[in-house]
């Protein structure tokens, strides 16, 4: 016979949008059982935090304990051409207060998401790992829970009022029920490793993400991390890549190291450590973002692009607004799918917004630098967007780089799914 559990919501995965809605929906005094099938800790990529994390870090209790860790301290950007030519840093002071937004930080997410972890269970929550979600459970059309097998291969199912479904790019929902949508322009693809002893620069620069470009609109990132490690990628399209037949991710990577003179500089007095990781397109929305007894949270909902590092911020964001809206929904004793139209709603538009930056940047037409010197007015809209103040009104901005793109019109994914 299966064994059954029972609480108020189900969280299928323990990243930063599970762990964030579990903090909110624990705090608030609501049983709150996460899934997660690794053991933690666990490597994954996404480590540079834009300024626009403060606040849902902030909502859950995380700001103390990111001020007092070692991860290394983020106060800028900036962007190097493909013949090496570096622009001074864009400061988020500059722009935001010192004391919240103006400062980040690159993080190393097996320690990241481990602090989100406990921070998590700190509020009530309860974790189990190594535990592998097999089925989504159903009455009628009704998400009702999961069929899962835990870490000695016992099977048991779990039933709860409300089911997140906080999977990351795996998509465990959407995939099963073929909601699954593609960017139709945006198929890039990452290859990546890392670097101990590579060069950073001095102060407050020490921290800073750079953008460096490849030829073919491709680019590099790297972010100085703590323990003098270096976290260095290459993205572009996976034509441009893979050019001459050539597919092992070591030789892909070490041959795009020449074509930026900055990278080559900056990682010759390095060494390389670890495996050298290959992603495929991984741009992607689903069509439904609830559906009876269910909602899809962070990367489950949708995964835009790295190249603005908008990843984490979204999968926070999301989280925190998914908590509050099914706690409203379980004080209410309304979880229908139209409840959480401001929900899928709201985390589109923040999407489109950043959406619309990630396709001006993957233009060859088109530079932020040409942007501003023509309207100069720009740059506090542009610098909010790209540091994750996204559910604003941007309309004049998209109007301005229409002047010299044609931008994208908003996909049509995420809405509310009232009968499977």
């Amino acid at each position: 016979m299966t064994a059954s559990l029972q609480t108020d919501v189900l969280i299928i995965g323990a990243g930063p949008s599970g762990c964030s809605a579990a903090a909110i929906l624990a705090e608030k005094g609501h049983r709150v059982l996460i899934l997660e099938r690794e053991r933690f800790p666990r490597y994954k990529v996404g480590e540079s935090l834009i300024p626009f994390t403060y606040q849902p870090l902030e909502r859950i209790g995380m700001i103390p304990k990111m001020k007092s860790s070692h991860f290394m301290k983020k106060y800028s950007v900036c962007f190097v051409q493909a013949d090496g030519r570096a622009s001074d840093p864009f400061y988020f002071f500059n722009r935001y207060d010192r004391e919240t937004v103006a400062q980040s930080w690159q993080v190393l997410r097996s320690e990241f998401d481990v602090m989100m972890r406990d921070n998590a269970v700190e509020k009530g929550a309860e974790v189990r790992e190594g535990v592998t979600v097999k089925e989504l459970v159903y009455d009628g059309d009704r998400v009702v829970g999961v069929s899962a097998v835990g870490s000695e291969g016992e099977a048991f199912e779990v039933r709860a009022a409300m089911t997140l479904d906080c999977t990351g790019k795996e998509a465990f929902a959407s995939n099963r029920r073929a909601w699954r949508m593609g960017d139709p322009y945006l198929n890039k693809v990452a290859v990546w490793t890392y670097y101990e002893g590579a060069k950073r620069d001095n102060g407050i620069d020490e921290g800073a993400t750079t953008v460096a470009f490849v030829p073919e609109k491709g680019w590099f990132w790297y972010i100085p991390q703590h323990d003098n490690r270096v976290s260095v990628g290459v993205v572009a399209e996976g034509k441009y890549l893979t050019r001459d037949g050539v597919k092992d991710p070591k030789a892909i990577f070490e041959r795009e190291i020449g074509n930026n003179p900055w990278i080559a500089d900056h990682l010759a007095c390095g060494q390389q450590v670890g495996e050298h990781y290959l992603t495929s397109e991984y741009s992607r929305h689903s069509k439904y973002g609830a559906a009876p007894g269910l909602l899809l949270v962070g990367d489950a909902f949708a995964f835009l692009d790295p190249v603005f590092s908008s990843g984490v911020m979204l999968a926070l964001k999301s989280g925190v607004m998914a908590g509050d809206y099914v706690h409203e929904g379980l004080v209410k004793g309304d979880l229908s799918p139209s409840h959480f139209n401001g929900y899928s709603q709201g985390l589109r538009e923040g999407i489109e917004n950043m959406r619309k930056l990630v396709y001006a940047f993957y233009d060859p037409d088109f530079s932020f630098r040409d942007l501003i010197k023509r309207y100069p007015e720009m740059a506090d809209d542009l610098t909010d967007c790209l540091s994750g103040d996204v559910n604003r009104d941007f309309s004049d901005l998209w109007m301005k780089i229409g002047d010299f793109v044609k931008l994208p019109e908003d996909l049509p994914y995420g809405a509310p799914l009232e009968a499977a």
